[in-house]
C-alpha cells in the first residue's frame, strides 16, 4: 500500500470526509468500523471512484482487544499506515448520576479514550523507527471546558487534546507528528445519536467537509491543534470563554444542552 491512511469510524459523517479527501489525493486506505457490510460498501465505492487500494477491519472499538486486532491484522498483511486518523467517538446527553448508565459512560470512555491510546501505543513505535508518520486525533471544542449534561464526553475530549499535545512534544525530532482537531457542532448525525438534536448548541451545525479538510491539512503540516467549524456565536465565545467566571460558563453550557434532559 502507498501513502496508506488508517481511519477509524470511517463511514458516515466526518469519517467519510476524511476517506474521500485522502483517496482523492491518491492515498490508499485501511478502513476501521463496526459493520463489515458498511465497510465493504464503502471500500467498493471508494476504490472504484478513486482507483486506490482499500482494506477493511471490522472491530468494536469499545472492546479492549480491538486495537490489538487492528495492529496484528496490519502487521500480518503488511499494511503499514503512514497516517492514522483516530476519528471514531461518540457522545451522549444526560445527568451523570440520574440518567446515564454505567455501561453508556464506560463504553464512551473505551471508544473516545482507551481505543486511540491503545492504537497509538502499538503503532507509534513502528512510525518512530521508520522516521515518519502523521497522526490526527479528533477531539472537540468541548475539550476547552467542562460540559454539564455531557460530563464524560467533554472530559474525554479534554483528555484527547491534552494527550495529543503532550505526544506532539515527545515526538519532536522523530519525523512523526500528532495533531488534535477541535471541531464545533457539525452536521454529522452526532446530534441525533448523542441526544443533542434540538438543543441550542446544535441550532446551526456546519458542513463537516471543510472541518475535515482543515484537520487533514493541519495534520500534514504537523500543527499542534486545529480548530474548525465554529458557527455564529461559538467563534467569539471560544475566545472569551477563559475570561468568564467558571460557574457562569457551567451554567451557560448547561443551558445550551438542556433540551431532551429530564433535569432542568
Amino acid at each position: 500500500m502507498k501513502n496508506a491512511a488508517l481511519i477509524t469510524g470511517s463511514y458516515g459523517g466526518l469519517g467519510t470526509c476524511f476517506v474521500n479527501i485522502h483517496a482523492g489525493r491518491g492515498g490508499d486506505l485501511i478502513l476501521v468500523g463496526r459493520s463489515q457490510e458498511k465497510l465493504d460498501a464503502q471500500a467498493k465505492e471508494v476504490s472504484e471512484k478513486y482507483s486506490v487500494a482499500v482494506q477493511t477491519i471490522a472491530v468494536y472499538l469499545s472492546q479492549a482487544d480491538a486495537a490489538q486486532t487492528i495492529y496484528d491484522t496490519c502487521r500480518q498483511k503488511e499494511w503499514l499506515p503512514d497516517i492514522i486518523i483516530n476519528n471514531a467517538g461518540f457522545g451522549g446527553q444526560g445527568d451523570f448520576a440520574r440518567e446515564r448508565t454505567m455501561e453508556q459512560d464506560l463504553s464512551m470512555i473505551a471508544v473516545n479514550i482507551e481505543a486511540p491510546v491503545r492504537i497509538l501505543k502499538l503503532f507509534l513505535p513502528d512510525m518512530i523507527q521508520r522516521g515518519s508518520g502523521k497522526i490526527l486525533n479528533v477531539s472537540s471544542t468541548a475539550a476547552t471546558m467542562p460540559g454539564p449534561l455531557q460530563a464524560i464526553y467533554y472530559a474525554s475530549k479534554a483528555f484527547v487534546t491534552s494527550w495529543s499535545n503532550a505526544l506532539w512534544r515527545e515526538l519532536k525530532g522523530t519525523g512523526v507528528t500528532v495533531t488534535a482537531l477541535m471541531p464545533g457542532a457539525m452536521e454529522t448525525g452526532f446530534a441525533d445519536t448523542s441526544g443533542m438534536a434540538g438543543t441550542k448548541l446544535f441550532a446551526h451545525p456546519v458542513d463537516p467537509l471543510q472541518v475535515a479538510k482543515d484537520g487533514y491539512d493541519g495534520m500534514l503540516q504537523g500543527k499542534l491543534n486545529v480548530t474548525s467549524g465554529l458557527p455564529g456565536w461559538q467563534k467569539p465565545m471560544m475566545t472569551l470563554a477563559p475570561l468568564f467566571p467558571k460557574k457562569f460558563m457551567l451554567d451557560f453550557v448547561f443551558s445550551q444542552q438542556i433540551a431532551g434532559s429530564a433535569k432542568k
